[in-house]
């Protein structure tokens, strides 16, 4: 009898200790789960909670009967959308906006870093001004923004159209033709965001050993030749690592300035899901129909995004998990 008392304590001594083992680290380090702790509330009641709404997608929403009470439809509003006149509409422009913007608006700010990096010490001023001069669009809202592109392509006072008749053309209605919308909508982001997007790519230039510049210059590296072979290959895993994350967002071209940018003339080339989404869900009242659409976009963003780590990982060792 007193043996397996004492073999019971001896055992539940021994599971204390390998709790108490087990949870050292994580009490050993408590100021930092406390510290993270409102990041992690706040994704989990902003992020994860809401996400049992996405449920309306497969049911015929009817308010009065709440999201659990409605009645199931299966996968009814995505053969509606899929057979909809729109649909191809909007995956060609969602899709060419987005690629158009990837082409265009992802080299700009490495262009623009390696540029500002190759400033001389001596000319720190300089360095200064031009920093300064294309970080300040990106603080512009995006109201901001659209009245001024607005403004400027005016086919009667616009200082675009003003250039174009001094140059012996006649003025472009741009905000109503839409060819020129995906234009209009890549530019004016490139002009808004390559300045604060080049941060990035500046604090991984900076990172680069400066012995590796030295042994090139030795070896008769002339300046574009270390660029190329010891900067861009120094911030290249950063490249691919923001790469990936814009392909993940590849169909989700932003809603706040296509919608402002947006009107019944350039509706051909401008109508992309996030604006069909706002409009079916909210101005028809179609929330199970735009729900469903939602959820369509945020799948197919997933899918890209996990291709893209994968090849990125496979091609160049480098990937986001």
């Amino acid at each position: 009898m007193k043996q397996a008392l004492a073999q019971q304590e001896r055992s539940a001594a021994a599971e204390r200790s390998r709790i108490r083992a087990s949870l050292t680290p994580y009490l050993k380090n408590w100021e930092l789960y406390v510290l993270i702790s409102p990041v992690i509330a706040f994704y989990i009641i902003f992020e994860y909670v809401p996400m049992y709404g996405v449920q309306i997608a497969f049911k015929n929403f009817v308010a009065t009967k709440g999201i659990w009470g409605s009645p199931w439809v299966g996968f009814r509003h995505f053969e509606r959308f899929f057979d909809s006149y729109y649909f191809w509409r909007l995956i060609v422009n969602t899709v060419g906006i987005s690629l158009y913007q990837l082409a265009v608006g992802f080299p700009v700010p490495i262009i623009l870093a390696l540029m500002i990096n190759e400033i001389r010490q001596t000319r720190l001023w300089f360095k200064k001004v031009v920093q300064t001069v294309t970080y300040a669009p990106h603080f512009l809202s995006t109201v901001v923004l659209v009245g001024m592109i607005v403004m400027f392509l005016s086919p009667q006072s616009g200082i675009v159209n003003k250039l174009i008749v001094w140059l012996g053309g006649q003025p472009v209605s741009f905000m109503t033709e839409p060819g020129w919308f995906k234009t209009i909508y890549v530019s004016s982001g490139v002009w808004q965001q390559m300045g604060w997007s080049s941060i990035i790519y500046l604090a991984a230039l900076s990172g680069i050993d400066p012995q590796l510049h030295d042994a090139a210059k030795v070896d008769g590296a002339s300046r574009l030749q270390r660029i190329w072979h010891v900067n861009l290959p120094g911030i290249m895993p950063t490249v691919v690592i923001l790469l990936i994350l814009n392909m993940g967002s590849l169909m989700g071209v932003g809603f706040e300035k296509v919608f402002l940018l947006q009107n019944d003339l350039n509706l051909e080339s401008s109508e992309v899901i996030s604006t069909y989404v706002y409009k079916s869900g909210i101005i028809q009242s179609q929330y199970s129909f735009s729900a469903a659409i939602g959820l369509f976009n945020s799948v197919i963003n997933f899918i890209l995004l996990v291709a893209v780590n994968f090849s990125a990982k496979r091609l160049n060792q480098a990937s986001l998990w």
